[in-house]
Order: structure tokens, then C-alpha cells, then sequence
């Protein structure tokens, strides 16, 4: 596995029922994980955003089904959830998390940089999106 040496910081689309949540989230989550707030709110700020209707399709969102290959060559299939809603065990993964900040708003064939706990570099891909009809 080579070093990531910088960050990359694709386009984000977010519908607006989505990003207002979020952003609501973010603000809450301040006093309790600062950090990860901080970076969940920069990439709301840095989002394009748009009107649910006019979301379009493959762009992760809240309850999306995403496949994800990390820069080891791991590929991975998460759900989006809130943080209520997470269940690592039946692979629903929150979105107040590293790599659930990192999923948001991105697309097939988009790859972004992640920062872990410990502040390692990582990379994601991003190769498929299903979006539940209930999202």
C-alpha cells in the first residue's frame, strides 16, 4: 500500500432535505465529537446542493447502498444511516463516522481522501450506489 501524500476533494451533490438534516446533525455533534463535526460541516459548506427532485441518480445520500474499494484494494458494501439507525453488523454504517463524512454526496467513480482516528491518510472509491426507496 503506498502513502497518500494528498488530499483529494471531489464535487459533492447533496439534495436539500439531506443537507439540512445533516447540517442540524453537525451543529449538534459539536460538543460531543468536535472534530468529526468540524469535517462533516466543511463538507456541507462545499456541497452543491439541490432540490430532492433534482438529485441525480447514483449520487450517495442518506440510505444509500454504496460499494467502496479503499486504496488496499478492499471492497467494501456499506448502507448510509444516521447515527440512531447504525448497525456495523448488518453493514449500515454512520454517517457521523470517517468514512460515512467521506461517502456523502459522492458518485460512481469518484475517489476522496479520508482522515482515520489516529489522523492516517486514507483513500476510498467510490464504485457503486443503490439508492433505497426509502431514503
Amino acid at each position: 500500500m503506498t502513502e497518500i501524500r494528498r488530499d483529494l476533494t471531489p464535487p459533492l451533490t447533496l439534495g436539500q432535505t439531506d443537507h439540512t438534516k445533516l447540517y442540524a446533525l453537525g451543529e449538534a455533534g459539536l460538543d460531543r465529537n468536535p472534530d468529526l463535526a468540524e469535517i462533516l460541516l466543511t463538507e456541507l459548506d462545499r456541497a452543491k446542493v439541490v432540490n430532492d427532485a433534482k438529485l441525480p441518480d447514483g449520487v450517495v445520500r442518506m440510505g444509500s447502498r454504496v460499494t467502496f474499494e479503499t486504496n488496499s484494494g478492499q471492497e467494501q458494501t456499506v448502507t448510509l444511516s444516521y447515527p440512531v439507525d447504525a448497525n456495523i453488523e448488518e453493514g449500515r454504517i454512520s454517517v457521523m463516522t470517517p468514512i460515512g463524512v467521506a461517502l456523502i454526496g459522492l458518485k460512481a467513480g469518484q475517489s476522496i481522501t479520508w482522515h482515520d482516528r489516529a489522523d492516517k491518510r486514507h483513500k476510498l472509491t467510490v464504485l457503486k450506489v443503490e439508492t433505497s426507496v426509502a431514503a
